[in-house]
């Protein structure tokens, strides 16, 4: 039988340490795309995006939170996930996000007011990957 690989991740927030253990990889959204991190990956340092940071635990059980953003450091000891705000999965509310979302597109698509693009586009980018979280741990 052989032994699978690992590597230590810690997941931590302002409020919280999420998670802090053993898993065999991760998946995460950057800035420049989606990162899969495996045990032994180049030591990194990079922003991340809204959206998910889904992992498979030492034994193979399946973990997925929503990041509002922040940053991973990959070094050769483990991986450091530093979320400016991370919610697990089964956590989030999804009648709240769906509101989030229609309430940003509405803001969008009304050039009548006088609003902020660029925050406006974050809390859809926020919104969506909340809805995107719920809709993967609520299959």
């Amino acid at each position: 039988m052989t032994k699978a690989m690992t590597t230590h991740l810690d997941v931590v927030s302002a409020e919280t340490c999420l998670f802090s253990g053993r898993v065999s990889h991760l998946q995460v959204s950057g800035q420049e795309g989606e990162l899969g991190i495996m045990p032994g990956h180049t030591p990194l340092l990079t922003a991340i995006k809204p959206g998910m940071v889904r992992w498979i635990k030492q034994h193979g059980d399946e973990e997925v939170i929503y990041i509002s953003g922040g940053f991973i450091e990959v070094q050769p000891g483990g991986v450091t996930v530093l979320a400016d705000t991370a919610i697990r999965g089964v956590d989030l509310d999804l009648a709240k996000a769906k509101e989030a979302k229609r309430a940003a597109e509405d803001k969008m698509s009304n050039p009548s007011q006088d609003i902020d693009y660029a925050l406006v586009t974050a809390q859809l980018a926020q919104a969506i990957a909340q809805l995107r979280v719920i809709k993967l741990t609520r299959k």
